[in-house]
């Protein structure tokens, strides 16, 4: 076989590079140099990260997110580690910098830089691999598996993960959707990798040689996900299967945008039992449809009622107007140790009843790890006074006989936290959320393609109540009926079919992604394998 040999613009000999199978004869391009690699492979590789971050919502792109791949494929094809670890920290940049502004809303740029920082490393550790197996045949398999290794890595570490740029979260409009429902995110995300990689491996071995069966198997890297994508249609459904109920989501507003609504706790409460008051007052009128079950946002009562007498006799003014339960976002204070963000099951009759604390809390958001290190950076991390602690169970309230489960905010992003409350019951999902600290960023629309994702893969009806919008009623089948517009005093009454029935992403849980970690593990042991065997045989 013979091997290509890449000169530096100094004449400086680089190492000779194996070409992968089907690639003998190709000249090596002009960005094989290390003055091209500047000039060609770097702007590309940042190019394909804002693509990709174009393929988000708001913006109804999906279809950029397989282009943005392939042109990343095109730049990490055959390189070395250490520049697959360069081009894929950039391609993390393009990416994940203006995806992620909205963490700098309200504290500056530090938070944001060093976030988008962090993570774009992570996905540099993903380029690194993927370079590394794209001297494998059929290497866009395993390029694809180590894509989805990366991210879960970043649903993991550091800091318990941030999980928020899932290449699923990106497709709630797309044509590979109902792999959710199949696979879970891991398998949308596969999907979309696979696509995007064997897109770039069918053009490239079409130009080179078009006539070998290589090419038409590259091409079979792009049609197989698409198909499967259609196969799996059927597992979409927003047929009711346990009848239908009447749900309604309170959208009370907050009296200023960022993070000084929080100086006016009393108002925000206020807002929301206001509002609550005037849907009973429109359900008594006939104006609106009397629900079985009202759900309000996350942080729509910082003031703790089990503490403050005031603010449980307004909400309790509220559900006894409205007379059904109430599910209530609250900030608990226990006299010790960490606070806890809260949903209280609020009937008209008993009460606060039943509680469900959120088990992902957002590192310095809720919680400032490395407190005292931080604090050199920004002083805003003393905005945070007190931690937040996570809860430990998953929460499924009763209400009306039907069971709602609680997937608080940030949650929503974690695979194991919206399954296990599927699994623990749920016949619908309630995503209570508090968005008002990002104003009118994006935030809040990548927050709602996220549930819609959710909604598929579970076949439930997801509720979103946020306290400054957008509130949202989406449907099993991923489609929203009803939303509120930002920064507005509103409410939605929906009727939705209950469902009980399990989607296979639900059943086999993370076994697929088991599976893809196992595919991208197999393909870095295989080159591993094969650099022992070149050295002995040396």
């Amino acid at each position: 076989m013979s091997s290509s040999v890449t000169r530096a613009a100094g004449n400086e000999p680089l190492k000779p590079v194996e070409p992968a199978p089907g690639t003998e004869g190709a000249a090596a391009p002009w960005w094989g140099t290390r003055k091209g690699f500047w000039l060609g492979r770097a702007p590309l590789a940042a190019l394909a990260g804002v693509l990709l971050y174009l393929s988000f919502p708001p913006r109804p792109l999906w279809w950029l997110a397989p282009s943005a791949l392939a042109l990343l494929a095109g730049c990490l094809y055959g390189r070395r580690a250490r520049a697959g670890l360069g081009l894929g920290f950039l391609a993390g940049l393009g990416y994940l910098l203006p995806l992620l502004v909205w963490t700098g809303e309200e504290v500056g740029p530090v938070p944001w830089l060093a976030l988008a920082a962090l993570e774009a490393l992570l996905i540099g550790l993903s380029g690194l691999g993927i370079a590394l197996v794209s001297r494998l045949p059929a290497w866009p398999l395993f390029a694809a598996g180590v894509w989805v290794a990366g991210e879960g890595l970043r649903a993991r570490a550091p800091f318990g993960g941030f999980p928020w740029g899932k290449l699923a979260f990106g497709q709630a409009d797309g044509v590979f959707t109902p792999l959710a429902a199949l696979g879970g995110t891991p398998l949308l995300s596969f999907g979309v990798a696979l696509c995007g990689f064997g897109l770039y491996e069918a053009v490239r071995i079409a130009r080179s040689h078009p006539a070998r069966t290589t090419a038409a198997l590259a091409a079979l890297t792009i049609a197989a996900p698409i198909g499967a994508g259609l196969a799996a249609r059927p597992l979409v459904s927003d047929a009711a299967e346990d009848g239908t109920v009447v749900a309604a989501v309170i959208q009370g507003n907050v009296p200023r945008l960022g993070l000084d609504f929080n100086a006016q706790r009393r108002q925000v409460l206020d807002n929301h039992v206001d509002r609550t008051v005037q849907l009973a007052e429109d359900v008594r009128a006939g104006r609106a449809q009397k629900p079985d079950f009202v759900v309000w946002p996350e942080n729509s009562s910082d003031l703790d009622p089990y503490a403050q007498p005031d603010a449980y006799e307004a909400i309790d003014r509220a559900v006894k107007a409205i007379g059904v339960p109430v599910a209530i976002g609250a900030v608990v204070s226990p006299e010790t140790g960490p606070l806890r963000n809260t949903m209280i099951l609020w009937d008209p009759v008993a009460g606060p009843t039943e509680t469900y604390d959120k088990r992902k809390i957002q590192p310095f958001g809720e919680r400032i790890p490395m407190r005292s290190f931080v604090r050199l950076f920004s002083s805003d991390v003393d905005r945070v006074r007190r931690d937040f602690g996570p809860g430990k169970e998953p929460g499924v309230f009763d209400m009306a006989g039907s069971g709602i489960g609680m997937v608080t905010c940030f949650e929503a992003a974690f695979d194991d936290a919206v399954r296990s409350t599927v699994q623990d019951g749920a016949q619908v999902i309630a995503v209570p959320s508090n968005n008002a600290t990002f104003g009118r960023t994006q935030m809040t629309y990548q927050q709602l393609a996220m549930d819609r994702v959710r909604a598929v893969e579970h076949s439930r009806t997801v509720l979103v109540p946020v306290t400054s919008g957008v509130s949202a009623v989406i449907r099993p089948d991923g489609r929203i009926t009803a939303q509120t517009k930002m920064f507005t005093a509103d409410a939605l009454v929906a009727e939705i079919p209950l469902r009980s029935s399990r989607t296979p992403a639900t059943v086999v849980g993370p076994l697929p992604e088991y599976a893809l970690l196992a595919l991208a593990a197999g393909g870095l042991g295989w080159v591993l394998t094969r650099r022992i065997r070149t050295r002995r045989a040396a």
